[in-house]
């Protein structure tokens, strides 16, 4: 069964052939991203990291979380399933002076 891991602290200058090169010494990694901001086209310093085996993510875990990578401490732990997000605050497209009446 498959595992998907949760990797924060990247050096912001990691990509995601290097990031799959450093989880492979735990075993054969199926996935490994770098998420990139989408204006800036820059890291934001973390990824996600999949096994097909459930044992060598949790030996990815145990073995690496903490570990040095580039200069930085990596966190390392299974991923959570990703929340619905919600509309924040107010979003008003225009002003409440724009309402024309007729």
């Amino acid at each position: 069964m498959a595992i998907k891991l949760y990797v924060g602290g990247l050096p912001y200058s990691v990509n995601d052939q290097e990031l799959n090169e450093y989880f492979s010494k735990e075993g054969k990694v199926s996935s490994a991203v770098v998420i990139m901001d989408k204006f800036s086209g820059r890291s934001k310093g973390f990824g996600f990291v999949e096994f097909d085996d459930a044992e060598e993510g949790k030996s990815a875990i145990k073995n690496l979380d903490g570990s040095d990578f580039g200069g930085r401490k990596l966190v390392v732990n299974e991923a959570r399933p990703q929340e619905d997000r919600k509309p924040s605050g107010n979003r008003s497209f225009g002003s409440s002076n724009d309402r024309r009446r007729y």
